[in-house]
């Protein structure tokens, strides 16, 4: 399985190794329907609230959503967003709750009738929690199983009582540790951060409630199942054998051998007596856990068994897997059917009245019928076949070479979902990122404003990578995924604010052509321009935009020495201004994936945020950037391009120049023109003739000095002696000529191609 690397600081210093990251999670236009396979599903019959039956459904994507059912339809009433990666199994409980796991290490407790409320996040898995087991009547006992072995027995009531305030924090955090109930604490300005950032980190586990621990497993757990009064426990994983345990004491009863691979699904009937077991060895086994032993095997399956499901009676199991198929075996007969196969693996199957719900690798749910109760009355329409007791290899003989024909071959309803992302290329102009879905449509991304700017349909992806291609060279300034079936973007502090664009390059109208634009900056701002205006309502109207930069004026003071404030404290009065190209979608906005100093990471939408939210749930260096406009400090050298200037050989005139010159990565060519025809035409630079000149004193100890006029090289006073000469400059490197409008990294990432240092050429054009 794909591992995530921690989000947060797992010492008690006082100083994270690393910053914290910000992700941000681009959203489909249909926000009702699932982007990735769905690995868990729940059934809840009718409430008397309005009669109807709802579905839960975990998904991939990092998101739970509830289906209100009719015979025909399934409305998404709500979808519950907190998890920072895959949903791997839900369980509902008693009291209006649903438990969830992930593979981001936590369980959450949701009220599944509310809009999408997390009650509470439990931590106590050290890696991915990939199963649960509930029990029937006792509505207070959830198990969850994961990685590394871990297996841990959870009293609800105890787990989701209200936590003291003298307790950790890290335990009450609903959706972004703000509230254990899903109201949010009120919280009346941003507090501060000194200069050592000696903000409280909260690492250790809650003082609070501590569940049982079962140990005893070596290795992975994948599959669990309780009794109907959680008073005994089963497991199973990689180590092959089915364990049982005492629910109440976390104690080993007995472990059960037979199978010879990986166990991936288990059942247990009401009394806790028989237990079914499936398994990546292609079997089915049923145990006598009083006689502890294996009564019956089933070889039905012709690849590994995922999921399974039994009748209310357990006379009957529903099994399904890697194989796409989906039978039904009877226990006592031995009879078997394949009721349907379709094109995705199953991973898990609930039974709901006379259908089955399977849910499978794709984002779409479907609906078989199943005779669940009555489920005889299947194999009277023929086409079974008795299973055999060996592993399948020997079995398939026994069936005479005859492939079985499915009773079904479409679903009776189907929760479409939509196709998701798999498979992503960041083009080179650094905002655009080519993606291909299932379905094989190619899409055009624009990553500062969240949006599908193209849609290709189905045609060859790297086809159309070619094509898009540009000669353009911009740092890499953020990262991208696509684990969760859509666009996750990823941003670094400071690898983030290492790209700029001119204002002009982003048809930025209002702004001068030649002011530079942080494309994380603005980013950022984008992001959290709802926020924003939540967080200043709450703070008042007084809380002018002035007044917000002095509300956080002590963020970040430990790198202030050395940050950029001499460049970008200029653009304070821009501080609210968010410019079209990175204006998010609010109709699919996109959701943040972040942790700031307590109550680890958390997932929600950019407009559900309400304002409350500060330094304890954002990163430091994201508040300092949009509250005070401040980056990060930046070594000069990833932004500086170093080059020399030489006339071409044979060339008329030369110019004077102080040897290796510099300056900013994305100058313009037609900079270095304007720069040789102000030394060509007079014996100085223009420090002393005008400071308004396209590049004001042409250079100050070899480097490059940026102007404050506009980027058309006009002062507002009339124009310069060497413009009414017009004299006709071009530059070469490595003998091409090169265009004006390229930049000096493109120049040296496309033409130069060499580590040395840039060498630039000049010359005048000939016949003009």
């Amino acid at each position: 399985m794909h591992r995530v690397g921690s989000a947060g600081n797992t010492s008690n210093s006082t100083r994270p190794r690393k910053e914290k990251r910000l992700t941000y999670v681009l959203n489909d236009a249909d926000n009702t329907k699932h982007c990735a396979g769905v690995n868990c599903l729940a059934v809840l019959k009718s409430p008397a609230t309005d009669g109807y039956d709802y579905l839960f459904t975990g998904s991939r994507d990092g998101t739970l959503k509830r289906w209100a059912l009719t015979e025909d339809t399934a409305t998404c009433s709500a979808t519950f967003e907190s998890h920072i990666d895959w949903v791997n199994d839900a369980v509902l409980v008693g009291n209006k709750t649903l438990i969830s796991c992930s593979s981001d290490t936590t369980l959450k407790a949701w009220n599944y009738l509310s809009d999408g409320a997390c009650v509470r996040t439990l931590r106590q898995h050290s890696d991915y929690v990939t199963c649960l087991a509930a029990a029937e009547k006792n509505s207070n006992i959830v198990a969850s199983g994961g990685l590394g072995g871990e297996v841990f027995i959870w009293d609800v009531e105890a787990a989701l009582a209200p936590v003291s305030k003298s307790t950790d924090p890290m335990d009450e955090d609903c959706s972004n540790g703000i509230s254990s109930s899903g109201n949010s604490l009120s919280i009346t300005s941003l507090r501060t951060i000194s200069s050592s950032n000696s903000i409280s980190l909260h690492t250790t586990q809650s003082q609070g409630y501590v569940p049982i621990a079962a140990k005893g497993h070596k290795e992975s757990v994948y599959a669990l199942a309780m009794n109907d009064n959680g008073t005994l426990l089963v497991s199973g994983g990689t180590e092959k054998v089915v364990r049982i345990w005492d629910a109440r004491s976390g104690t080993k009863t007995m472990k059960l051998r037979g199978h010879t691979d990986n166990i991936r699904a288990l059942l247990l009937d009401s009394t806790g007596r028989l237990c079914l077991s499936g398994s990546s060895d292609s079997m089915i086994r049923l145990w006598d856990l009083g006689q502890q032993r294996c009564i019956h095997s089933y070889a039905v399956h012709t690849d590994s068994v995922w999921a399974l499901a039994s009748t209310p009676t357990f006379s009957h199991v529903y099994s399904g897997g890697r194989d796409f198929s989906l039978y039904l075996t009877d226990l006592a007969t031995r009879e078997s059917i394949l009721l349907c196969t379709k094109e995705h693996p199953i991973l898990q199957l609930a039974l709901h009245d006379d259908s089955i719900w399977a849910a499978t690798t794709d984002a779409s749910v479907h609906r078989w019928p199943a005779e669940g109760r009555t489920p005889q009355k299947v194999f009277q329409r023929g086409g079974s076949f008795l299973a055999g007791n060996l592993s399948f290899s020997r079995a398939r003989a026994s069936l005479e070479g005859s492939t079985p024909v499915p009773v079904h071959k479409e679903p009776s309803f189907t929760i479409p979902g939509t196709p998701g992302i798999v498979k992503h290329e960041i083009l080179n102009n650094r905002r655009h990122v080519l993606t291909k879905d299932t379905a094989g449509s190619v899409k055009l991304w624009e990553i500062t404003r969240g949006v599908v700017i193209e849609n290709y349909g189905q045609v060859s992806f790297e086809e159309k990578k070619e094509e898009l291609f540009e000669k353009v060279s911009i740092p890499a300034w953020f990262t991208v995924d696509s684990r969760l079936g859509s666009l996750s973007v990823h941003l670094d502090t400071p690898q983030c604010f290492s790209a700029e664009m001119y204002s002009t390059d982003l048809n930025i109208v209002g702004k001068p052509e030649d002011d530079k634009i942080n494309l994380a900056r603005e980013t950022l701002k984008g992001l959290l321009a709802h926020w924003l205006a939540k967080r200043r309502q709450r703070l008042g109207s007084h809380a002018s935009a002035n007044g917000e930069i002095s509300a956080g004026k002590d963020i970040a003071a430990r790198s202030l020495t050395h940050s950029r404030i001499d460049i970008d404290a200029n653009n304070t009065e821009n501080d609210s201004v968010i410019y079209p190209p990175f204006e998010f979608s609010k109709v699919a906005p996109p959701s943040i994936i972040t942790e700031g100093s307590q109550g680890g990471p958390w997932r929600k939408k950019i407009t559900d945020l309400d304002g409350t939210e500060d330094e304890k749930d954002f990163p430091w260096w994201c508040l300092d950037c949009v509250l005070n406009n401040r980056l990060p400090p930046r070594e000069n050298t990833k932004y500086i391009c170093s080059f020399y200037l030489h006339p071409c050989e044979g060339s008329s005139f030369q110019i004077h120049t102080q040897g290796k010159l510099s300056a900013p990565r994305i100058l313009r060519i037609q900079k270095v023109v304007t720069y040789v025809i102000e030394k060509m035409v007079l014996d100085k630079p223009l420090d002393s003739v005008n400071p308004d000149g396209a590049f004001g004193p042409a250079v100050r100890g070899g480097q490059f000095q940026q102007s404050t006029v506009g980027g058309d090289g006009h002062s507002h006073s009339g124009l310069k002696p060497w413009q009414k000469l017009k004299p006709s400059i071009e530059i070469l490197c490595n003998n091409q000529v090169l265009p004006l409008d390229m930049s000096l990294a493109t120049v040296r990432a496309y033409i130069w191609k060499k580590p040395e240092d840039l060498v630039l050429n000049y010359r005048a054009v000939q016949g003009r």
